[in-house]
């Protein structure tokens, strides 16, 4: 039986959790990290926690537990569903429950839960197409926040699938790269690596920093003709590194 920890406790999976009016559920009001674990070692855990903090203190949400309580949970939740060291945990925070309408409660009591799974076997090459039916607006704040609404990527997805690919590129509101659906997107150009700039829309990734940093690589705007010429592509997310073989019309 599968177990998750909610609010601090252990609890089957499969039993009900969330309240029926919690926020995360009914507006989409929270935010999520995926942390890999490998040999025990919650990896980038760090920058997870603060990505979260960071995020969560942009929307007014308090976060109801510290680092190391998150941390040992983590490891605890991994004992519990005999995972052996190596998993995909998801870290979902939300606003709690609330009435009906937009203002939150006085004082919020947020909904904070952990869930494990196996990480995913190694994916095949990636051939993308140029998602036309959405757009990443780098306008907004959201862009930098790993929010619980994902609908402009799950849209890109199920294009890129119509289309016989299997990811999609999302181009912001100037019809730049901004990034891949649930990844950040690296180009090697002329022997270097460049990356989408967090301003052009891209999520700043936990993964995406430490590969600019040990791939030096440049954060800049990327156009779509440097998307289409360039020598390699690679997707980028917490749980690995996933190659591109080619970009569809």
């Amino acid at each position: 039986m599968s177990v998750i920890w909610l609010n601090g406790d252990f609890l089957a999976a499969d039993k009900p959790a969330l309240m029926a009016h919690d926020r995360g559920l009914t507006l989409g009001d929270g935010l999520f990290e995926t942390i890999a674990v490998k040999a025990g070692v919650p990896l980038r855990l760090e920058a997870h926690l603060k990505r979260l903090r960071e995020g969560a203190d942009f929307l007014g949400l308090p976060v109801p537990a510290g680092d190391q309580v998150l941390h040992d949970a983590i490891l605890g939740l991994l004992g519990a569903n005999g995972f052996e060291g190596e998993a995909a945990v998801r870290l979902t925070l939300t606003a709690g429950p609330g009435p009906r309408g937009l203002p939150r409660p006085e004082v919020p009591a947020p909904t904070l839960m952990l869930a494990a799974g196996r990480i995913p076997a190694e994916a095949p090459p990636a051939r993308l197409i140029i998602a036309r039916t959405t757009c990443r607006n780098e306008k907004s704040p959201l862009s930098r926040l790993k929010t619980l609404n994902y609908l402009d990527s799950i849209i890109a997805r199920r294009e890129a699938a119509a289309r016989g690919a299997d990811d999609a590129v999302l181009l912001n509101s100037q019809g730049r790269v901004a990034e891949a659906t649930a990844a950040n997107l690296f180009l090697s150009l002329d022997g270097h690596w460049v990356t989408p700039s967090v301003a052009e829309g891209a999520l700043p990734g936990t993964m995406r920093a430490a590969l600019v940093k040990n791939w030096r690589a440049e954060e800049r705007v990327v156009s779509v003709d440097e998307l289409r010429r360039a020598d390699d592509i690679v997707l980028t997310n917490a749980l690995g590194v996933r190659k591109v073989v080619r970009v569809l019309d």
